[in-house]
């Protein structure tokens, strides 16, 4: 009944603490309500997308797992916003979801040092501000000096259907009342109340798809690991289908007549829903002038029995679920097997949490995931690697590790949430990223491993793969700068040849390569010893020899502001005392309680000359202390 770290629920935020704690040696125990739903996907049979693949690129270089299971469980893989710039793509995967969730419990049951229980958390154990243990509902008390709470959507999770509200934390399973008023009462936390939602379920063979759009995956697709073998992946990856499908007028006026029933417009939920994720009847309503919004009918299983219809997230009653669906061309005849519904839910105020994810009035209880006002599994996932890493350096009596915006989306995502808060389901987007050209997907092994081989979390063989990678990328990105050319008519024609236009001045071939319509084919011919690279090394050093001057700007104003990340505000400073701050700017930094003069330019409302009088008295302060 003794651990080190006890892990509170097996969602993606608790598959990827309790993991990364196990393997960096401490005795952990998962508790899960139910053993088989570990690591389930709860909503959209996905994973990844527009700064979502970001995430899992991280989470995986860092040494997590979700890259992993799902390059295994994968059934489609997709590049989205292929035709703009590399820092905006997202990598996006179809995934069987029974698959998943059978790969994600196995890894847990497989791993040495990690037990599983299946069990409810009723209370945690508190003494003089710090964490003990855990109790369940079985009247078992297991102890530990590091607890992480990872709930998702089950403190108080009510779903609502129509005029129908029951008690959950997801259709058919248990809610967790009392670890909730735990953690208020224990705890002392400050917790408000989400909502999000899900879609109906079709059974696949009432689908007309011949109506539909039909939308393939990458013809070669690219793995989310960068441990998984790309060219085995590409010869044996077998993909599947995805349809796009259309609401219409007849769909809109079903909803529209039908929101008096909706517990969105009610008053039934009462908490706040996400912004990036709405319902089809919040759509209608915000958007009355659309006539149609896209539909993408997504496979849920390898043997494609059922689809989710994702863009169709609703929580009004049966009826007018059947309604509104059989308006759609192509389902006509579709039969529903899941209803869609809405949950609301406990969440506690992230401003409640340090940026290791552990919370500032209880030592040792970290939270990671939903409980934390995020929205999305790779949100989850990413908090919940962070919160394994660092409650397992704590017990090593180790620095936290605290992830930079400029470093990665992790530390952008945590960031955002413990100086700034949210009033509404959290999501990444790359718009969230100051420095989205160093963070881009492909280079998150050759930015994290270095931090994931010494937590012991990446092996000796896989960092040396990185570490190649790495110099392959800038030895080519070296040979561009340095490679110079001179413009005369013979190298003009040659130009002309690959159908670029001729140079006026003495140029390098980075310059060329900066051009919009030069791709691969054309560097190579420039400079033909890149060819010596595999093809995704060459991809990369075409990115970097594109956006070179861009990068070297990045990273000037990087370099120009760790000055400030050096610098800690002393515990206990009265920002009354700073002369030159307005009251708006004192009450922000009393409330955040910034740890960082980095922290503190990253809250709202914080201005670089606030940030400059705020330096020199923390220098005052110092020198009248010693």
């Amino acid at each position: 009944m003794n651990y080190d770290v006890i892990v509170v629920g097996g969602g993606h935020a608790g598959v990827e603490a309790s993991l990364s704690s196990a393997r960096m040696g401490n005795k952990t125990l998962l508790i899960s309500m139910l053993a088989e739903n570990v690591g389930a996907t709860s909503c959209n049979p996905a994973i990844g997308g527009l700064a979502k693949g970001h995430l899992v690129r991280e989470i995986d270089a860092l040494g997590g797992e979700m890259g992993l299971i799902t390059d295994e469980a994968g059934i489609q893989f997709r590049i989205l916003n292929q035709t703009k710039g590399p820092a905006v793509r997202g990598s996006r995967a179809q995934i069987d979801m029974d698959r998943y969730r059978v790969i994600a419990r196995n890894t847990i049951l497989n791993t040495p040092n990690l037990d599983l229980a299946q069990e409810m958390v009723e209370s945690l154990v508190v003494e003089d501000g710090v964490i003990k243990g855990v109790k369940t509902d079985l009247l078992n008390e297991y102890n530990a000096s590091k607890v992480i709470i990872t709930s998702g959507t089950f403190l108080n999770g009510i779903i609502h259907i129509g005029e129908v509200q029951q008690v959950g934390g997801r259709f058919g399973e248990q809610t967790s009342v009392n670890l909730s008023r735990s953690l208020k009462e224990d705890c002392n936390l400050e917790m408000a109340r989400l909502k999000t939602g899900t879609c109906a379920r079709i059974d696949s063979s009432s689908i007309d798809f011949s109506v539909m759009e039909e939308q393939g995956g990458d013809e070669l697709p690219n793995p989310f690991s960068f441990r998984t073998d790309r060219a085995e992946f590409r010869a044996s990856k077998k993909q599947l289908p995805c349809f796009i499908a259309y609401t219409n007028e007849k769909t809109h006026n079903i909803i529209e007549s039908n929101f008096y029933r909706a517990p969105l417009f009610t008053g039934q939920i009462a908490g706040k829903s996400p912004r990036y994720c709405p319902s089809i009847e919040d759509k209608i309503d915000k958007f009355p002038d659309k006539d149609r919004h896209h539909l993408f009918i997504e496979p849920q299983t390898a043997e494609n029995t059922e689809c989710y219809i994702n863009g169709l997230s609703t929580s009004l009653p049966p009826e007018v679920q059947r309604d509104m669906i059989h308006s759609v061309k192509g389902m006509e005849n579709a039969k529903i097997v899941r209803y869609g519904y809405a949950i609301e839910y406990d969440f506690v105020d992230p401003r409640e949490l340090k940026h290791s994810l552990e919370t500032k009035k209880i030592k040792g209880l970290y939270l990671a995931g939903q409980i934390n006002g995020t929205t999305g599994y790779e949100e989850a996932a990413a908090q919940g690697l962070m919160a394994g890493i660092n409650a397992s350096l704590s017990l090593q009596n180790k620095e936290p590790l605290i992830l930079r915006r400029d470093e990665a989306y992790i530390g952008v995502l945590i960031d955002d949430l413990v100086t700034k808060g949210t009033n509404e389901p959290y999501r990444m987007f790359t718009s969230r990223a100051e420095y989205r050209l160093l963070l881009r997907e492909e280079s998150a092994d050759t930015r994290l491993s270095h931090y994931g081989h010494q937590l012991g979390l990446i092996d000796d063989a896989l960092y040396a793969k990185v570490q190649l990678k790495d110099e392959q990328i800038q030895a080519g990105a070296k040979l561009l700068e340095e490679t110079k050319f001179t413009p005369n008519k013979e190298f003009n024609s040659f130009l002309e040849s690959i159908d670029e236009a001729p140079l006026k001045d003495i140029s390098t071939a980075q310059q060329l390569v900066a051009r919009k319509t030069f791709d691969i084919e054309k560097m190579l011919k420039l400079v033909p010893q890149l060819d010596e690279y595999e093809e995704y090394i060459k991809e990369e050093i075409l990115v970097e020899g594109k956006y070179a001057r861009y990068i070297e700007k990045q990273s000037l104003e990087i370099e120009r502001m760790k000055k400030y990340l050096k610098i800690n505000i002393p515990e206990g400073f009265d920002f009354n005392k700073v002369s030159g701050l307005s009251k708006e700017v004192v009450e922000k930094l009393e409330q955040f309680n910034p740890p960082t003069l980095q922290a503190a330019m990253n809250i709202s409302g914080i201005t670089p000359a606030a940030i400059e009088i705020l330096h020199i008295y923390i220098k005052i302060d110092k020198r009248d202390n010693k």
